[in-house]
């Protein structure tokens, strides 16, 4: 029973008593047991990486009415094994005139950039990996890798449609970063903590019954942060020819695509710990540590099922109304909707439960509506102006 609910602690006595007995000191001896802890983590992450490849390969070809992977083993799940392959024996090119220790440092830090964001996601009770009093401030830094990353890409290829792409898309990190990280205050307001473990385990009540306009804002933001339709005019194939990362091929290009799939999952994961309880779930997560890192992950394929549900759905949006969405509409209600729940809090605060999400719910609610009024009215006006200036334009 006790390597059910707590894995780590029983496998970690366990390393040590071994390794106490080859006469290894205790301290490299925890050291040791730190590192090989971190190497299965990743291992697994990246054997999660190779599903998800079939899992969105199988899901758009049902969103399209096409066939997806159904030759290389059962329902086709040696595939992505094949694509590794392939990627792994394909020519490792440089462009002339690149600048090469950026250039291939670029796709080792996209991919850096998501796999350090679980040392803070809380897979069980007692799987924490590190539990930050500061998680969340520790995502906003982690996430600047991501677009660190991106820059370098574009800028050390030496073309100018990567450059081109790098800056289109770095926009729209930054700009949906703002709302994505305001939203992100919300659960911390309500947790009175920045741990993400803290926010998990107050969530008696999910958020999202809080604060259900903050979910679907943060849902919409971690989309434009991802790059993913429909706000992937970054790599706008038309336009640009694949943006920021044209210039690379064999396992660098696909260390990019790796990185993206598992930042979406990896958003999934973390929307479902703001927003939905994370590993909690009427307390099954106490029976055992593996039931509770299965309702962590069954959440966080929701979450990423609705992100490919949307990216093969809606069409691309251009650039300047993508920005336009962000900083005219999205943010201004991201601020308002921060002010609103630090005052509602403050105001509910010795209120009863029941008082306390209803009322939380409820300005929500009347924050969106007015919010969506709002945009249909200038929406309505800009149109009406458009159409009256038509009509005297000579013909």
């Amino acid at each position: 029973m006790d390597f059910l609910k707590d894995p780590l602690k029983v496998a970690a006595d366990w390393l040590l008593g071994i390794f106490a007995g080859w006469g290894m000191a205790e301290l490299w001896a925890d050291i040791l047991i730190a590192f090989l802890g971190i190497f299965v983590l990743i291992a697994l992450l990246m054997l999660l990486d190779i599903l998800l490849v079939w899992i969105e390969r199988k899901v758009v070809s049902r969103f399209q009415s096409r066939i997806g992977p159904n030759r290389l083993g059962p329902f086709g799940l040696i595939q992505p094994f094949a694509d590794i392959i392939k990627l792994l024996i394909k020519e490792d090119t440089t462009p002339e005139g690149a600048d090469r220790a950026l250039y291939n440092l670029a796709p080792i830090l996209s991919m850096m950039a998501v796999l350090i964001l679980w040392a803070v996601m809380p897979l069980a009770p007692t799987i924490l990996n590190v539990d930050l009093n500061v998680g969340v401030l520790y995502i906003i830094a982690a996430g600047a890798i991501g677009t660190l990353s991106i820059i370098m890409a574009g800028w050390s290829s030496n073309n100018k449609y990567s450059l081109i792409g790098a800056f289109r898309e770095a926009a729209v990190m930054l700009s949906f970063e703002i709302p994505m990280l305001t939203m992100m205050l919300i659960p911390t307001i309500f947790a009175g903590s920045m741990g993400v473990a803290a926010i998990t385990q107050a969530q008696d009540v999910w958020y999202f019954f809080l604060a259900p306009l903050a979910a679907v804002i943060f849902l919409v933001a971690a989309i434009a942060e991802l790059g993913r339709s429909p706000f992937d005019m970054g790599e706008a194939e038309s336009e640009l020819v694949s943006g920021y990362n044209i210039e690379y091929s064999g396992m660098k290009f696909g260390m990019f695509y790796a990185g993206e799939l598992l930042h979406a999952f990896t958003f999934g994961g973390f929307w479902a710990i703001l927003f939905f309880g994370g590993y909690r779930f009427f307390g099954l997560e106490q029976v055992s540590a593996f039931l509770a890192i299965a309702i962590l992950f069954f959440k966080a394929f929701i979450g990423y099922w609705i992100i490919m549900w949307i990216k093969y759905t809606l069409l691309r949006i251009r650039i300047d109304h993508m920005l336009a969405f962000n900083w005219k509409f999205l943010t201004p209600v991201a601020f308002t909707l921060l002010m609103t729940t630090a005052f509602m809090n403050a105001l509910l605060a010795d209120a009863p439960s029941w008082l306390y999400v209803g009322g939380m719910f409820l300005s929500n609610v009347l924050l969106a509506w007015a919010a969506l009024e709002t945009a249909r009215y200038y929406s309505r006006r800009e149109r009406e102006k458009v159409e009256g200036t038509q009509k005297v334009a000579p013909t």
